[in-house]
């Protein structure tokens, strides 16, 4: 299960200050394997030692010790025989129980920045099975996965399980709509309980969205799996936290990058122009072995599709701590107010909140 990763020297137009330069993202092309992209549907690094009792409640918004109590219960109601008796376990095939009525799943509503994940990685954690029974993942990893493996292969692959946990539940078109909510009723139908997280309720989902209307018969569909449960509060990356730091010069980030093992160092235009030509399913393998991100002449993203394909990017980068070190404009002003104001606007504020996060564990790179 390895990956392909071709790479070239340092990043163009930059003066060698060390003998070994650094790496350069744009110099990378990984070829990932469909078994790659099974095997890493768990929680990622960041993710990989949080529980219910390492989750800090914000004392001023009970709705977030609920979400702890009711999952810890969920979690262990999920002990049992699989549902469906379709799972690994061929014993539990014979008079299997039915699944219990309603809802097969939880659905974790909030703003960014409240420990969805967190919390979606403890209930993985605190379930009761086996790792090979279950599946965490993103949305987009989700719809990554049927693409690779093809329809009725990801039924199968993920029908034995006990839990999909699917975080940062976003339906971008129509068409991942229809899929996805096909797939989750299958596995619903197999006995399969699910765990989602975003930022709208399920019957909101689409809200904003271009087409929205087309898929909304669709949505209501897919909200009747999931029991919604609100957590309120604020962003705790920013909870007492200082602003974000202001941008180094290019010499600083230029030299933060020489200096440090296995760091990259890209212009941030021409990294732009190379997401364009990796798929975001690959954007995990592209960061594999990168110790930090530097980024030179960091401007406002020009359009979508260029801006989306970047929150992919940040999100790979925040679940692996990656800290990026920037030049050129603050990550506050990546994003237009034309797009902070549409319909992906909570897709971009979780992007600034994540990259703010990784700049400020950059800020050491720096000698003073």
């Amino acid at each position: 299960m390895s990956t392909s990763l071709s790479t070239s020297g340092p990043a163009s137009g930059q003066p060698p200050i060390a003998d070994a330069g650094p790496l350069a993202l744009c110099a990378r092309e990984p070829r990932v394997p469909a078994e790659r992209l099974v095997a890493e549907m768990v929680p990622p690094p960041r993710f990989d030692s949080v529980r219910f009792d390492t989750y800090d409640p914000d004392p001023t918004q009970p709705s977030q010790a609920e979400a702890v109590s009711v999952l810890s219960a969920f979690a262990a109601g999920l002990g049992g025989a699989h549902a469906s008796g379709d799972g690994k376990r061929k014993w539990f095939r014979k008079k299997a129980p039915a699944p219990a009525p309603g809802p097969r799943g939880v659905y974790l509503d909030g703003g960014y920045g409240v420990g969805k994940t967190h919390l979606l990685a403890s209930l993985w954690h605190a379930t009761p099975a086996e790792p090979a029974l279950k599946a965490f993942g993103t949305f987009v990893e989700l719809t990554n996965l049927v693409g690779a493996l093809g329809f009725q292969q990801t039924v199968q692959t993920l029908g034995g399980h006990r839990l999909l946990c699917i975080d940062e539940f976003e339906l971008d078109d129509p068409g991942d709509t229809v899929l996805v909510s096909s797939l989750l009723s299958r596995l619903v139908e197999q006995g399969v309980a699910l765990a989602a997280t975003s930022n709208t309720l399920p019957g909101k989902l689409g809200e904003g969205r271009f087409a929205a209307a087309d898929f909304l018969r669709e949505i209501q569909g897919l909200s009747a799996h999931f029991r919604p449960l609100r957590i309120d509060g604020q962003d705790y990356r920013h909870r007492g936290l200082p602003e974000a730091p202001a941008p180094f010069s290019d010499e600083q980030v230029a030299k933060a990058a020489y200096a440090t093992p296995g760091a990259s160092l890209d212009d941030f235009p021409g990294l732009l122009e190379h997401l364009a030509k990796v798929h975001p399913s690959r954007y995990g393998a592209l960061t594999d072995g990168i110790a930090a991100v530097c980024l030179t002449d960091v401007v406002p993203v020009p359009d979508q599709s260029t801006a989306l394909r970047l929150v992919v990017l940040a999100d790979r980068l925040y679940d692996r701590e990656v800290p990026v070190l920037a030049s050129g404009v603050p990550f506050d002003r990546l994003f237009s107010d034309e797009m902070l104001n549409g319909g992906y606007r909570k897709k971009y504020f979780r992007a600034i909140s994540r990259l703010t996060a990784l700049a400020r564990d950059a800020k050491p790179l720096v000698s003073q």
